[in-house]
């Protein structure tokens, strides 16, 4: 691995030295969506993973890649909140400091979370240009490593090893469909996925108020999200620059779907699988629910990013 590829085989070994920080999350099914959607799902439960969200698989890999002179300095990153706590904690674990910056409208619970992981938090303007320019003053103060939430080669692997367990568990899939923000965790999975089955599909399915995926796989090249406007608070960046060609390469197309569809797959998975799932993690299925997606395939594993909402502010 390089700073700027990761191929399968960097999975593979991601996987082997995260076993014993992360949870193996189950794979649930259920006959009622199923027979809703008339295909069968295969729900990857990474609302179930350690903070409440895959981001742990990245950081914790990108952590544990770290020298002991690194280790020392501490780490350094930006986040609305599944990364910051993933760091966080893994930070935590190898008893070194962690330095967060986190938009001012970051969701409670996730402040809340991080801040208990006894990560040094300094909140900046919610825009990209405020996220970056505030973290590069801290990583100078501090000699701290950045960790990026989703261009770092090693965050990539890590969050690679969700689609390897998928389907490791269930090796037959025709598809995959995963959510896209910054792309860690959908190009994770397309490494993954095809590094195993070069013939199952990858959706990647993304808010309609931050589309810059959508638009960026429409015209062939990487847009920005401007000024997001969805409930899904984990989509909100844009898509990589380390990410994007990865997504290029591999995705079969990118669904959109609004926030009042995201609400009803939230609710949906909490009536009939009684499970709890963050905006960000029901995209996913909302987008199987609301597109008409090739009658070929008939099993498709859906990863459910997260669960980390307030709820004292549930959507509906």
């Amino acid at each position: 691995m390089t700073e700027n590829t990761v191929t399968f085989a960097d999975i593979q070994s991601a996987a082997k030295m995260i076993a014993p920080l992360v949870f193996r999350t189950p794979v649930m099914t259920c006959e009622t969506i199923n027979a809703l959607v008339g295909r069968e799902l295969f729900f990857k439960c990474e609302h179930l993973q350690k903070v409440g969200a895959f981001k742990y698989r990245g950081a914790s890999h990108a952590v544990a890649r770290l020298s002991a002179a690194q280790k020392k300095n501490g780490v350094c990153t930006h986040s609305s909140g599944n990364h910051a706590q993933a760091l966080a904690l893994a930070a935590k674990q190898q008893q070194m400091p962690a330095y967060i910056l986190m938009p001012e409208t970051a969701p409670r619970v996730k402040v809340d979370s991080v801040r208990g992981y006894g990560a040094e938090i300094t909140f900046c303007e919610p825009t990209q240009s405020a996220r970056e320019e505030t973290a590069r003053i801290i990583v100078e103060q501090t000699g701290a490593t950045f960790i990026h939430p989703f261009d770092n080669s090693h965050v990539i692997a890590g969050q690679g090893t969700a689609a390897l367990e998928l389907l490791e568990e269930i090796p037959d899939l025709d598809a995959i469909i995963c959510p896209v923000g910054g792309g860690g965790l959908a190009s994770g999975t397309c490494l993954a996925a095809h590094g195993i089955n070069p013939d199952v599909k990858i959706f990647a399915a993304e808010p309609e108020g931050a589309d810059d995926t959508f638009r960026s796989f429409q015209s062939g090249e990487r847009q920005t999200v401007g000024i997001p406007d969805t409930i899904a608070d984990g989509l909100l960046t844009s898509v990589g620059e380390l990410t994007w060609p990865i997504l290029k390469q591999h995705l079969s197309d990118v669904l959109t779907v609004d926030d009042d569809q995201i609400t009803s797959a939230m609710q949906l998975l909490w009536s009939r699988m009684k499970q709890v799932v963050e905006p960000s993690g029901a995209v996913p299925l909302a987008a199987i629910l609301n597109h008409d997606l090739p009658n070929d395939l008939k099993k498709i594993g859906v990863i459910l990013s997260g669960g980390n909402i307030d709820l004292n502010k549930l959507t509906w």
